[in-house]
């Protein structure tokens, strides 16, 4: 009655519902992670942004890699703002997804090293190659509070660090890039400024990271899974019409093949 899953047809189509069922399956689970992986981090970024302010010197260092664990992280610096030495950031974007320049102001600690400052956003001008119009930072000896993130890397985000801009611009923010242009030793990292906020909300302050979307991991992991547990059903439902099928078919020559010997 079912020999017929025996042919090179329906040999090849259950090969491949059994290799489609661990895919799937595989599938679904790195989905999940990947949901997991999400939920984490944004319990990581949400217990970062709560904690007490700390001291920036207490989580980094000249040549510190800042670990995920200590990412946004809030803390404090004192010094003075190194405007003579200020530079912005191409290719940045605001709220409104427009594109513009981020501004990085090294703040001089009270020992001597310096740690970036990101004072925020501002928007570019009619050529992308002038350096925009600035705010000043705070003069003398202020006290900044913000978020620590870590070096970016042409790796890590996307942005290749381009030779021969124009002055005073970069395409990354980079500890080790800015102590050399400096000639003094720069924390690893640096600081999304968040207080004290800037006067006429120029340069435009940066925004907290979302932490609350999870995205849509753990729907298309459900997704995988019923697709997988979809194959045999399918395979089965195939099955039994292929076998009506024939059946019908060999009811119909019988019949046939009556007619023909009456006649």
């Amino acid at each position: 009655m079912y020999r017929f899953v025996l042919t090179r047809q329906w040999v090849c189509l259950t090969l491949v519902a059994l290799v489609l069922i661990p895919v799937m399956v595989k599938l679904g689970f790195w989905q999940f992670h990947r949901h997991e992986h999400r939920v984490a981090q944004n319990e990581l970024i949400a217990a970062n942004l709560d904690a007490a302010p700390v001291p920036v010197t207490e989580l980094t260092s000249p040549g510190h890699t800042v670990p995920r664990s200590d990412r946004w992280r809030s803390v404090t610096a004192t010094g003075t703002f190194d405007a003579e030495h200020e530079v912005v950031v191409r290719m940045r974007t605001n709220g409104n997804d427009s594109v513009g320049f981020h501004v990085l102001t090294p703040l001089v600690l009270t020992d001597g090293r310096v740690v970036l400052v990101n004072r925020g956003w501002v928007e570019g001008g009619d050529d992308p190659r002038a350096y925009p119009p600035v705010p000043a930072p705070p003069a003398g000896e202020v006290t900044v509070t913000g978020r620590l993130k870590p070096d970016e890397t042409s790796g890590g985000s996307g942005i290749k660090d381009r030779k021969g801009l124009p002055d005073r611009q970069v395409m990354l923010i980079n500890s080790e890039q800015q102590a050399r242009a400096l000639g003094k030793p720069v924390l690893g990292g640096y600081l999304e400024l968040t207080a004290p906020e800037p006067a006429g909300g120029r340069p435009e302050p940066i925004g907290a990271p979302d932490h609350d979307s999870i995205g849509a991991h753990m729907a298309y992991a459900v997704q995988w899974w019923l697709f997988a547990a979809g194959v045999p059903v399918g395979w089965v439902v195939l099955v039994r019409r292929e076998r009506r099928d024939r059946e019908a078919e060999a009811a119909r020559t019988g019949a046939g093949d009556r007619e023909a010997v009456s006649a």
